[in-house]
């Protein structure tokens, strides 16, 4: 998970700065609304990134996080609405003005031009000398980890080291912002899982803001010091990874974030930060809870996958106040370092389980019994 350190290495001087202010607001989006003809694409967007942190929009496609992207560098103007980028509203400022390094999906090299030539277009037009130029261009090489390859074309790249150009490109001219739309979509996993350690590295090394947008949510967990989660043009949640993860605000967020299950039921005891839940197959769960639930409220559970605890049938559980449930193994996914297994309760329901597959692997048909702590069981309104 991305850290901001409050510091911010330059490319003309290759010396740490200390010009970052993690407290400072670097964007705001400020009732942003953006409709195409009767489609609305983002509705009522308020949100501030803090200056050097990375910020990532998480979301299916067609949520609107691309096209809030796209608003802040200038390629689309908002309906209603404005954009702050260090205090000045930019709606009106042109792209090339707005300082802003923008990496895209499909990498967008120049195949005609000399690696060196890609990386320094975007000093072209700005006021730089030549000597200055080569030097920056190969400093920006260096912390790519591609130095000597500035006589190269694109086509002579791996798809890899192209997405390292790209960075490069992006990172050269020293942007206020770093935009990132999908830019990892299209690498195989291995790479996928190598750039995102490069990406995170450099951007603390460098101390850049960052808005990456994306719709895998191991990229986001991983990378992000704050994930905005996005559907349907709205912002549904907002904060840290693990806050988001462990407290999603409703069943789309606990949904798309994760391995969840859900549970159905209504409130038939609440007391001391615990609910008890009568359950619509029969039988109850407990819950921890930060709010008092009036009795025979309908809500639903969620417990992540990888929050329960899968034992032989028959086992004692660690302790009296775990939630207790036997069944059987009905189906086994392997996946490698981990195994998901789809569990029929007696309860008259279905959970899913994810464990390392560290010890050995139960098969289907076996009796198990799931423990499940009611601090691993979140309570939403149904």
């Amino acid at each position: 998970m991305g850290s901001y350190q409050g510091r911010r290495l330059t490319l003309n001087s290759g010396e740490n700065q200390a010009v970052g202010n993690p407290n400072r607001i670097m964007v705001k989006f400020e009732g942003i609304y953006k409709r195409y003809g009767k489609v609305v694409a983002v509705e009522k967007m308020d949100l501030e990134i803090a200056e050097g942190s990375l910020v990532t929009l998480l979301g299916p496609s067609g949520c609107g996080k691309t096209t809030l992207l796209r608003m802040i560098a200038g390629l689309e103007e908002p309906t209603a609405g404005n954009i702050y980028v260090k205090g000045k509203r930019i709606n009106d400022v042109p792209i090339h003005r707005r300082n802003l390094g923008m990496i895209f999906q499909n990498y967008a090299l120049f195949p005609h031009k000399t690696i060196f030539e890609n990386v320094a277009f975007g000093l072209k037009y700005r006021d730089v000398s030549k000597t200055e130029i080569r030097s920056r261009v190969t400093r920006a090489l260096e912390m790519v980890r591609l130095p000597g390859v500035e006589n190269r074309y694109p086509s002579q790249l791996s798809g890899g080291q192209q997405q390292r150009i790209a960075l490069a490109r992006a990172i050269v001219i020293e942007p206020d912002v770093l935009l990132m739309d999908e830019p990892l979509s299209a690498l195989d996993e291995n790479l996928r899982e190598e750039m995102r350690q490069e990406i995170e590295n450099l951007q603390q090394m460098i101390g850049v803001t960052t808005i990456f947008v994306t719709h895998d949510q191991r990229e986001a967990l991983s990378m992000s010091d704050k994930i905005v989660v996005m559907s349907a043009g709205r912002k549904l949640q907002e904060g840290p990874p693990e806050e988001v993860y462990n407290a999603p605000v409703n069943h789309f967020v606990a949904d798309f974030l994760g391995h969840s299950n859900f549970i159905e039921g209504r409130t038939c005891a609440s007391a001391s930060g615990r609910v008890r839940v009568r359950l619509e197959s029969g039988g109850e769960i407990l819950a921890a809870s930060d709010r008092t639930w009036p009795d025979d409220t309908p809500v639903e559970i969620v417990v992540r996958a990888q929050k329960i605890d899968i034992m032989p049938a028959g086992a004692t559980p660690p302790t009296d106040e775990v939630n207790t449930f036997a069944g059987t193994v009905a189906a086994i996914s392997y996946m490698g370092g981990e195994v998901r297994y789809f569990v029929d309760l007696e309860a008259g329901f279905q959970l899913q389980v994810i464990h390392m597959a560290r010890e050995e692997i139960l098969r289907k048909g076996r009796r198990v019994a799931l423990c499940i702590d009611p601090a691993h069981c979140r309570v939403l309104p149904r």
